[in-house]
């Protein structure tokens, strides 16, 4: 019996470029079975940011969606302010790479894309 519930129609998106990329990290770091946590802080230089780890286990009040086989993990108080946001992975010349939100909940964003402030 799961402890969890996964969920069909998922409140964020990731593409399959950010799946492939959050995968190969997992196979990297030798971290097998580990899933995705996505969430919100306070701080960055628009109010909130943006915080992304590596974790193995869904605490109990998480959203858990699948992508292709990859958990991701997203806690209560972080989904409103998540809901309807994709998540990318990019390799930019001028901002280098990584992972940027695209989030139609914030009101503006940081040029950097790891924060924003909320509507």
């Amino acid at each position: 019996m799961s402890l969890f519930t996964v969920i069909e129609k998922p409140t964020v998106d990731l593409t399959p470029r950010a799946v492939d990329k959050v995968k190969e990290i997992i196979n990297q770091q030798g971290q097998d079975g580990a899933g995705l946590r996505i969430y919100i802080q306070g701080g960055g230089c628009s109010g909130f940011k943006y915080g992304m780890q590596l974790d193995t286990e869904p605490a109990p009040d998480d959203e858990v969606l699948d992508f292709d086989g990859l958990r991701v993990y997203v806690d209560s108080m972080s989904m409103p302010y998540l809901e309807g946001a994709s998540v990318d992975y990019v390799e930019d010349a001028l901002l280098g790479q990584g992972f940027k939100v695209e989030n139609p909940n914030a009101a503006s964003s940081c040029g950097c894309g790891q924060s924003f402030k909320a509507g």
